[in-house]
C-alpha cells in the first residue's frame, strides 16, 4: 500500500549529517531512496568535501558536504514514487498517446488533482574500474636478491665499510639495537641510511643492500610507514637504472605503485587517480626554502632542503615523470641535486 502524503514529513538537513537508513528526496524531485551506506571524500587539505551515499536500490549519490537535502520521514520502499508539488497540476498537462483530445492520469491515493506518473528509475551503479597498474609477478620479484644475513648484519656491514662516516654511524647505532619492520621510525632510519650511503658516500651497492631490507615490504595502508618504503623504492629504482639493471628497476617501479591498486570503489579510484596525477604534475620541490637558505648563507639548511627535493625528484623518476616534467628533465635535475649535496 502506498503511504499517504500526510504521513510523510519532509525536512531539510545538510548532506554531511546524513546517516545509514535515511530516506532522501532524489534530485529529480519525485522519488526517494534509502541510504545504505555513507562515506566522506576529503579534499587535498584533509577536510570533508563530498558525501558518497550508496543507495539500497543501487548506485551512488554524490552530494557536496554543505548541500541541503530533503529527508523524508516515514516507512518507504527503497525507491518510492512521490507526488509532484502542488503547483505542477496547474501546468499544461501532457497529451496521452492514443487518447482523443489528450487526457490526464491520476495517481491512486494522492488526492484528486491530476499528476503525471513517471516510472521509477534506479540509478545504476558505476562500472568497475580495472587497476591502474598490476603488481610484479613472482618471477619479477625474484630479481630482488634476498640478503644472506640478518637485517642487523647488513647494517653492521655498511657501518664497517664507512667507519669514519658520522651520519652512517649514528643511524647504524640506532639500528644495532634491533631492526623492527613494524616500527615507522625504524623504517625511516633504514631509508635514511640507504640515502646516506648513496647520496653522500656514493656507495650504490651498499645503499641498495640496505634499501632492499624494506623495498619488499607490503603496503599496509599506513601513509607514515609507506613513505619510508616509497623513498627506498625510488632510490633503488634510480640506482638500478644507472647501473643498467632495467628489469630490476621496473620491479621497484611497479612496487611503488602498489597503493594505486588498493581502491576497489570505481568513483574513489577515479578521484584518487586525479589527485595522484595532480601531485605528480605539481610536486613540492622546496624552491622557496632553498632560495631562503641561500639568501641567509645557511648551507646546512640548504643541503637538508635539497635532500628533500632530491627525494621528490627520485619519486617522480620512479613514476616515469609527469605531464609537466619529462624524464630527460628529471635526469638533469637529479644530477644537479646530487652534485649540489655532494659538494
Amino acid at each position: 500500500m502506498t503511504e499517504s502524503p500526510a504521513a510523510r514529513h519532509h525536512r531539510e538537513q545538510q548532506a554531511g549529517s546524513l546517516t545509514t537508513g535515511s530516506h532522501i528526496l532524489l534530485p529529480d524531485g519525485r522519488r526517494t531512496a534509502e541510504i545504505d551506506q555513507v562515506e566522506l571524500e576529503h579534499d587535498d587539505f584533509g577536510s570533508p568535501a563530498l558525501v558518497l551515499a550508496s543507495l539500497s536500490g543501487g548506485g551512488t549519490l554524490r552530494v557536496a558536504i554543505g548541500t541541503m537535502v530533503t529527508v523524508v520521514d516515514g516507512t518507504h520502499d527503497d525507491v518510492t514514487q512521490l507526488p509532484l508539488p502542488a503547483a505542477l497540476p496547474e501546468a499544461t498537462p501532457p497529451v496521452e498517446a492514443g487518447a482523443p483530445g489528450g487526457g490526464l492520469q491520476e495517481q491512486p491515493g494522492v488526492g484528486t488533482g491530476p499528476v503525471v506518473v513517471t516510472p521509477a528509475v534506479v540509478v545504476p551503479p558505476l562500472p568497475p574500474v580495472p587497476p591502474a597498474v598490476s603488481g610484479p609477478s613472482e618471477e619479477e620479484l625474484a630479481l630482488i636478491p634476498v640478503s644472506d644475513g640478518t637485517p642487523e648484519s647488513v647494517v653492521e656491514a655498511a657501518a664497517e665499510a664507512h667507519a669514519d662516516a658520522e651520519g652512517v654511524l649514528l643511524l647504524a647505532d640506532r639500528l644495532s639495537k634491533g631492526v623492527n619492520f613494524k616500527s615507522g621510525s625504524c623504517l625511516k632510519d633504514l631509508s635514511d641510511l640507504a640515502h646516506e650511503l648513496f647520496v653522500t658516500l656514493k656507495d650504490a651497492e651498499g645503499a641498495l643492500s640496505v634499501a632492499d631490507l624494506i623495498t619488499v615490504l607490503p603496503y599496509d595502508g599506513n601513509p607514515g610507514r609507506w613513505s619510508s618504503i616509497e623513498a627506498a623504492l625510488a632510490l633503488a629504482s634510480y640506482i638500478c637504472r644507472q647501473d643498467g639493471q632495467d628489469e630490476r628497476a621496473g620491479v621497484y617501479e611497479k612496487l611503488i605503485r602498489t597503493p594505486e591498486n588498493q581502491e576497489t570503489d570505481p568513483f574513489k579510484a577515479r578521484m584518487a587517480a586525479k589527485v595522484r596525477q595532480r601531485s605528480l604534475n605539481e610536486p613540492n620541490l622546496y624552491d622557496k626554502e632553498i632560495f631562503r637558505s641561500i639568501d641567509n648563507s645557511n648551507h646546512d639548511a640548504e643541503r637538508e632542503w635539497r635532500l628533500l627535493r632530491l627525494e621528490s625528484l627520485l619519486f617522480l623518476r620512479a613514476h616515469g615523470g609527469s605531464e609537466t616534467i619529462g624524464m630527460s628533465e628529471l635526469e638533469r635535475r637529479i644530477s644537479n641535486e646530487l652534485e649540489a649535496v655532494r659538494s
